[in-house]
């Protein structure tokens, strides 16, 4: 059964939770929306997902309407923190429900952060990426995603994209910048790409190959020709994308919240391990020795060499994270004694050769601490940032503090 996470009824989402059993109702943030009609949907914040749809091909709009240069408003993030980076510049950056912020990495870590869309944007942001230029994007979960240009002349820095200007969906979950410089965003309908070099052609500005126009994005679904055939194997999940990676070979691999798929730039490829497909991946990596690694809500933690499949944790895990000495991190829901407490865990690089790794979670020890974990991420000076639902904390190798 696969995890949902969209918007859907408030009596079907409790009956779903209780089915499931995976976590208790009370340590999952619902947020309820209540129009005119009496209609009441909950959107979950536990299991997000992303997306995916057809071909052709685009490329960013001439016309795009800018908005203001960026705003220096100080604070951190207070709400559900998804994902964190560090620039090329060893600045951090945040992605939550209340902005994106912005760390200046010469002051004190955890110090002198910038709210880059407070008053530009309501949206809540959910991923970030900077690219091979230096700019950086945006994504959320239902407002498309922002690209930003930090450097721009004439004072305006930022720019919005829809579905309108082509992305499958507005709810953008993943973003990811392949060997040649495209950018691919996970959506809930389809893997969207958009290629930097066609920026200024004109000759993109046309129609797509289902005829919409001016559509400046790429799109893939992972099983449009079971759907079309209308084949039962056909699974809409499966073009819910959660996370984008490319290996070494030029294979792209995709998390959804159905299947695994590889792409070949032809075809897809469910992913198996002696023919069982592994479910749910929340977050996909390729670390520095060219191996894949798959976080899951349904399969757990896989790490993937060649041909080789080796399972190393079949907790429930929703992110999985590699810092500059090649450790592994892990966010993932341990068996603790009726617990609602998410582990942080870290697998030593010296052991992850072995039958048994050395693992360290670091949560263990803080038995009052009840929160989700989601992004992980390394600061300049080593320590593990990582982002909760009530905000941002910092782990610097002896104790875990909040950034306020």
């Amino acid at each position: 059964m696969h995890l949902h996470l969209f918007t859907i009824d408030l009596q079907a989402a409790t009956n779903r939770m209780s089915t499931l059993g995976l976590v208790k109702l009370k340590t999952i943030y619902l947020f309820i929306n209540m129009a005119k009609s009496v209609h009441i949907s909950v959107f979950f914040i536990l299991i997000l997902s992303t997306f995916c749809e057809g071909q052709g091909q685009v490329g960013l709009p001439n016309e795009t309407k800018p908005e203001p240069k960026e705003l220096i408003v100080s604070g951190v993030p207070k709400t559900i923190t998804r994902n964190i980076m560090e620039d090329s510049k060893g600045n951090m950056w945040v992605a939550a429900f209340d902005g994106i912020f912005r760390q200046d990495s010469t002051q004190a870590a955890g110090k002198s952060f910038t709210n880059i869309t407070s008053e530009i944007s309501s949206a809540r942001f959910f991923d970030i990426l900077e690219d091979k230029e230096g700019n950086f994007w945006f994504s959320t979960t239902y407002s498309g995603v922002y690209y930003y240009q930090p450097g721009r002349a004439g004072g305006e820095s930022l720019q919005h994209f829809t579905i309108e200007d082509g992305l499958a969906s507005d709810q953008v979950l993943a973003i990811y910048e392949d060997k040649n410089g495209n950018i691919w965003f996970g959506t809930k309908a389809g893997a969207s790409r958009y290629n930097p070099a066609r920026r200024s052609n004109s000759d993109a500005q046309k129609s797509d190959t289902l005829g919409a126009k001016e559509k400046l994005f790429t799109t893939f679904k992972m099983n449009e020709s079971d759907r079309r055939a209308g084949s039962s194997r056909f699974d809409p999940y499966d073009n819910d994308v959660n996370s984008i990676v490319e290996d070494d070979t030029g294979k792209f691999w995709f998390g959804t919240r159905g299947n695994t798929f590889t792409f070949d730039g032809k075809k897809f490829t469910v992913v198996t391990n002696h023919g069982e497909p592994l479910f749910n991946v929340r977050k996909i990596i390729k670390d520095t020795k060219g191996n894949i690694w798959l976080a899951g809500i349904e399969d757990g933690l896989w790490r993937i060499s060649g041909n080789t499949f080796t399972n190393f944790s079949q907790q429930p895990t929703g992110y999985v994270y590699e810092d500059k000495k090649g450790n592994i991190w892990t966010s993932s829901k341990p068996p603790y004694n009726g617990s609602d407490r998410w582990a942080l865990s870290r697998y030593d690089v010296q052991t992850l050769s072995d039958q048994k790794p050395n693992v360290t979670d670091v949560m263990a020890e803080y038995e009052d601490y009840k929160n989700m974990i989601f992004g992980i991420a390394e600061a300049k000076d080593g320590s593990i940032w990582f982002g909760t639902l009530s905000g941002l904390f910092r782990y610097d190798g002896e104790a875990i503090t909040p950034i306020k």
